[in-house]
């Protein structure tokens, strides 16, 4: 198992194309019940971005559906967004923030500096690869930030707003 990854199952979608229960089965994280204090939430109505800084903590996806996101995420504490990425899954191939879990995960693992982790996740997945290489360069300079003015400043010189999308109003990772 994946050191620093737990998720929240709130089993509300399909469990066939469920990325967060494939990276259980596999022993890449860790189901819980609920959301530890001490844990950094993957919460895409955060105010704060998730930093290089915050890898010392477990991390915590809340796996559920797109469109009750909203609910899961009122009383998260220490939650963190993650900043604009490009989904590499079928679904959503090419939409900024409509992230899987795996994705989001991921994403967190490598800004936070551990890239064999967050390499070891979409390894399980076909598409895996894809979200890496449509990220790369920007999950790259993200991983050198040091504070939420350099995210916003990165994103925006790819064309990125790192203020909330429509996506992230209505979804969370899934």
């Amino acid at each position: 198992m994946i050191p620093f990854v737990s998720i929240v199952m709130m089993k509300q979608d399909d469990p066939a194309k469920c990325t967060a229960a494939r990276m259980v089965r596999f022993g890449l994280a860790r189901a819980v019940r609920r959301i530890h204090p001490r844990h950094i939430v993957l919460d895409p109505y955060a105010d704060r971005f998730l930093l290089p800084g915050d890898g010392r903590r477990t991390m915590c996806a809340v796996d559920c559906s797109w469109r009750l996101a909203a609910g899961q995420f009122r009383n998260a504490r220490n939650g963190r967004r993650l900043p604009p990425l490009l989904a590499g899954n079928p679904t959503n191939y090419s939409k900024v923030g409509m992230l899987s879990t795996a994705e989001a995960v991921s994403s967190a693992l490598f800004i936070t500096g551990r890239r064999d982790a967050a390499s070891s996740i979409l390894d399980k997945f076909r598409w895996g690869h894809t979200f890496l290489e449509l990220n790369s360069d920007i999950l790259e300079e993200y991983s050198e930030a040091r504070s939420s003015a350099d995210i916003r400043r990165i994103s925006e010189s790819y064309g990125l707003s790192a203020a909330p999308s429509a996506a992230a109003n209505v979804a969370p990772p899934r």
